[in-house]
């Protein structure tokens, strides 16, 4: 009997893909051959269950997960389809591709549809809109997706015509926003930075906590009560957050450093540079616009100097000349400015910029925040303790410390979804104030005081000038410190340990 294709099949619109990309994908999905799929580490980081509620039920038809290298990305993406699968999935309808790992797409046009029409072809044999219809829909995971050209309006003309369920994972924040305009209404984005202190808690001590501070909830932030349960909650669980607190001033949050906690350090530190750093800077920096290559030892430059001034407002003044006199060349503040902006677009460091108030921005440069302390000792090869015993230890990093604490503290809370962060210069005789977040239309200053002793007076100047402005609408401030139990009799402040306040994750 002589076979008949189906219509789908005899579509000259759903053409194969080269033998050896077609295997290269076969073997990257082992579950259409009923084969095991790489072994996923039981421990999940907290966007899993976010994760697998906006693929099977969210608003939108696309999910773009983002984060520096090396965070776990992948791994969440792995983890998602084998409890799909045990959900029972039928595998076919599950299709995974890892962009950055397939040479083999050079020269194809379009290679998201060119993909989804081969699976579509090849393994659902059926189309999308045929199984989203049948109530099974199709479940798409591409994997550093930004390293294609045009990724973007392929994903639309994908979510757009196809009935399919899409996650996209994307190392630099610079080509997944270039993308994200043309999303609009199509695509929600969950950020994911290094390890949270809970996270270290479980991943290295296996002792898992809820938190008090979970995705959504910002309001709560401008309640007394909340922040005096918070201190409350950290003194009843100080044991294991102190653990988890020294294992991640050792060695940071990336979540091979607190696997391989055995590993020494500076077998780390080579992991960490070339697999983060420089694979940030030579491979997703290294084109601009139009096929313009970057200059990498500017860019190497420009990011050893912000590890130097890591939770520092350090602008023009202290790169430029750095700069010049390291790579002897007459490199311009806009040049270097570009430069830290592609640096930022890596999500390797945040650029916390001043605020604005009264409609007048104060020209002062943004705060450098590393994604983790981690790099920095990595790539300076200078190892700075934040728990109070390493400290106690080293007096004389305690200065360093303190600037590390700040960069520390402004990633975490340029990483929360929606939250407005900003810092406030020094106007006039009003000090500055190390963070200011922003909820709605009320304001909480954050000020920074990482050293033993804290004077009541003396160490809140910024906070109680803040507070006293009545235009800055803020119902209260906190006041970041080294140790616990920091008393002020100021009722409008509230004293917490940076330990504690990244406990609240």
């Amino acid at each position: 009997m002589k076979y008949k294709k189906s219509s789908l099949e005899s579509n000259p619109l759903f053409g194969d893909l080269p033998l050896e990309l077609s295997g290269n994908i076969s073997a990257m999905n082992p579950w259409w051959r009923s084969e095991a799929a790489i072994p996923s580490p039981a421990f999940h980081r907290w966007p899993f269950e976010r994760v697998l509620r906006t693929l099977k039920q969210g608003l939108t038809p696309a999910t773009v997960l983002r984060g520096p290298r090396r965070i776990g990305k992948t791994i969440l993406l792995q983890q998602a389809i084998q409890f799909l699968l045990k959900e029972g999935v039928e595998p076919n309808r599950i299709l995974y591709v890892a962009f950055d790992e397939l040479p083999t797409l050079r020269g194809i046009r379009e290679p998201v549809l060119a993909i989804s029409r081969w699976f579509e072809r090849n393994i659902l044999k059926t189309t999308f809109n045929a199984t989203a219809s049948a109530g099974k829909p199709a479940f798409l995971f591409m994997d550093e997706v930004q390293n294609l050209d045009a990724w973007a309006p392929q994903v639309k003309n994908l979510v757009d015509n196809q009935a399919v369920r899409s996650m996209v994972t994307g190392s630099s924040s610079l080509r997944i926003e270039a993308g994200r305009d043309s999303l609009a209404g199509r695509v929600t984005t969950i950020d994911m930075g290094p390890l949270l202190l809970r996270e270290i808690s479980e991943l290295r001590y296996g002792i898992s906590l809820a938190p008090m501070w979970g995705d959504n909830g910002l309001d709560k932030l401008t309640d007394f009560a909340f922040w005096e349960k918070a201190v409350r909650r950290a003194k009843e669980e100080t044991e294991i957050r102190l653990k988890a607190f020294k294992s991640f001033s050792e060695r940071g949050g990336y979540p091979i450093a607190q696997e391989k906690h055995d590993t020494p350090w500076h077998e780390l530190a080579d992991y960490l540079n070339e697999t983060v750093i420089r694979r940030a800077i030579q491979h997703d920096l290294r084109m601009g616009p139009r096929g313009q290559k970057r200059d990498e030892k500017l860019l190497e430059e420009v990011f050893r100097l912000c590890c130097r001034y890591a939770g520092q407002a350090a602008g023009q003044s202290a790169f430029v000349p750095e700069i010049q006199q390291a790579l002897a060349g007459n490199i311009g503040w806009h040049r270097v400015l570009t430069y830290l902006r592609f640096l930022d677009g890596t999500l390797l460091l945040r650029l916390i910029p001043p605020i604005e108030l009264r409609l007048k921005r104060k020209k002062a440069p943004a705060k450098v925040c590393l994604s983790d302390h981690s790099l920095r000792a990595s790539w300076l090869q200078e190892i700075v303790p934040l728990d109070s015993k390493g400290l106690t230890d080293n007096p004389h990093l305690t200065d360093l410390a303190g600037h590390l604490a700040e960069s520390v503290l402004g990633y975490f809370l340029a990483s929360i979804p929606s939250l407005d962060v900003a810092y406030f210069p020094a106007r006039g005789a009003e000090p500055e104030v190390d963070f200011v977040i922003t909820i709605g239309t009320r304001r909480i200053p954050i000020e920074v005081k990482y050293r033993k002793r804290i004077d009541p007076l003396d160490d809140t100047k910024g906070l109680r000038a803040f507070l006293e402005k009545t235009v800055y609408n803020a119902p209260l401030g906190i006041l970041i410190t080294l140790e616990d139990d920091v008393v002020i009799p100021d009722p409008r402040i509230i004293p917490i340990s940076l330990s504690a306040f990244l406990w609240t994750r």
